[in-house]
């Protein structure tokens, strides 16, 4: 298959199979085990059976009470689909650490998602890093950690600073901003910086991804639109990737590029597949944090005013942030052998989604989970994952929320809201498609 022509030099050669957001439903049946949920009822859902898997539910106000119901008479429980794979839930803190921590029972090659396309799953499986199981997701992992030399991550640093300052500035002058484009700014002007774009196509890449991620609200959910965004991002990181075959330089292609898992070098589509990987991690969790965040702030106005008074609170803020946002909704897990998890038996072949929102406002664990805290502490979220696949950019996410944070405060003196935020009607991403409000500049005397 021919790709359209991308900036940078060349065509492309190869376009991989991506598992993308986007993709259809799986076809894998379960054990027929656990609680039926057809037998529940819960006045605070829209039937009787609460599928966690129907993305409309996440794009209305009051998931998180679903949550906590739920996770109060069944932290497990076995939903049964009759158009698509049945799947065991996951909302406790406990049962949620249980399954990513061991990778030897729960499998990241059977999917990264509900409902993933599983032609495209098992394209990707044992060459995506979130798609492949030890020991060859350490080797993987170890080369896109050999590009954080010390002078990329000292350049990354400044670049965040001056990109945060930047964009509060240019949307200060503004007023009027949709804040979830400002927010989109800062994480993808790092996350190409990091692979190696040249500044000059960070817009470029940021029109892309907003439409290949499901951000754009405009690309809705055209799928063509979408499938022309992902292989225009592919198009563009296949010709990065020829130039840093040739010319290497402090980035994590060249890294991909040069490096070696057990003593073999990455294929083509190895490295476009990790580069997919990485351009959604990196840009979904920052911007969608962002946007929760000051959401948070905005309605709980003694906590913005509380961070502005004390600045040491900026790091359990930040962690405060990542817990109340949750960004990441599920991931999936495939049992490789029998277990008991929760008091129940999940058998080989089983899906297990871990609903880390859920898990990150467990009563057991957060004191008044549902009360945004920027004082909290101590903070065990779960909003990185854990185990063998905790994020492999979460030191980057938190340098990027901590910097924009700080130099927002410092520079905004009120948000008004315009418009109600609207979410994005994902099963994947707790994000949103608009937040509309008007800033006005910090006035301080001298």
């Amino acid at each position: 298959m021919e790709a359209p022509a991308a900036r940078g030099p060349g065509r492309v050669r190869m376009v991989a199979t991506l598992p993308s957001p986007q993709s259809g439903r799986g076809s894998h049946t379960l054990a027929r085990n656990g609680v039926h949920m057809s037998q529940m009822t819960d006045p605070l859902l829209s039937s009787a059976v609460p599928d966690l898997s129907d993305p409309r539910r996440y794009a209305a106000e009051g998931i998180e009470e679903v949550w906590s119901r739920l996770r109060k008479a069944h932290p497990l429980f076995l939903t049964r689909r009759p158009a698509a794979a049945d799947f065991w839930s996951v909302l406790s803190h406990d049962l949620a650490s249980q399954v990513l921590r061991d990778s030897s029972a729960f499998s990241s090659t059977g999917g990264m998602r509900l409902d993933a396309d599983p032609v495209a799953n098992e394209a990707a499986a044992g060459k995506m890093l979130i798609v492949t199981d030890p020991p060859r997701h350490g080797g993987i992992r170890r080369v896109i950690n050999s590009g954080f030399t010390p002078r990329m991550v000292r350049r990354l640093t400044d670049n965040i600073r001056l990109t945060a300052i930047g964009v509060i500035e240019a949307a200060l002058e503004q007023g009027d901003v949709d804040f979830t484009e400002v927010a989109a700014r800062l994480p993808v002007s790092v996350i190409s910086d990091m692979l190696g774009v040249p500044r000059a196509d960070w817009d470029f890449m940021l029109e892309l991804t907003m439409i290949a991620f499901g951000a754009d609200e405009n690309a809705g959910t055209d799928p063509r639109r979408v499938a022309e965004a992902h292989t225009e991002l592919l198009v563009y990181y296949d010709n990065l990737l020829r130039q840093r075959r040739r010319d290497p330089q402090d980035d994590i292609v060249s890294a991909l590029a040069h490096g070696t898992v057990d003593g073999a070098p990455l294929t083509d589509e190895e490295i476009l597949l990790n580069c997919n990987g990485l351009i959604s991690g990196g840009n979904e969790t920052t911007r969608h944090a962002t946007v929760g965040g000051l959401l948070a702030l905005m309605r709980e106005p003694d906590q913005w005013a509380r961070l502005r008074t004390e600045p040491d609170l900026l790091p359990s803020a930040v962690q405060e942030i990542l817990r109340f946002t949750s960004p990441a909704l599920h991931v999936l897990r495939t049992a490789r052998q029998e277990v008991t998890l929760g008091g129940r038996t999940i058998r080989p072949g089983d899906q297990v989604a871990v609903w880390l929102p859920a898990a990150n406002r467990d009563e057991a664990v957060f004191a008044d989970p549902d009360r945004f805290d920027v004082a909290r502490t101590p903070n065990r979220h779960l909003a990185f994952a854990q185990g063998t696949h905790f994020c492999l950019g979460s030191a980057l996410a938190t340098s990027e929320l901590s910097i924009f944070f700080e130099e927002f405060v410092a520079r905004v003196g009120a948000v008004v809201p315009r418009e109600a935020p609207k979410r994005m009607e994902s099963n994947l991403i707790w994000g949103f498609t608009s937040m509309p409000v008007t800033l006005t500049r910090r006035v301080t005397s001298h």
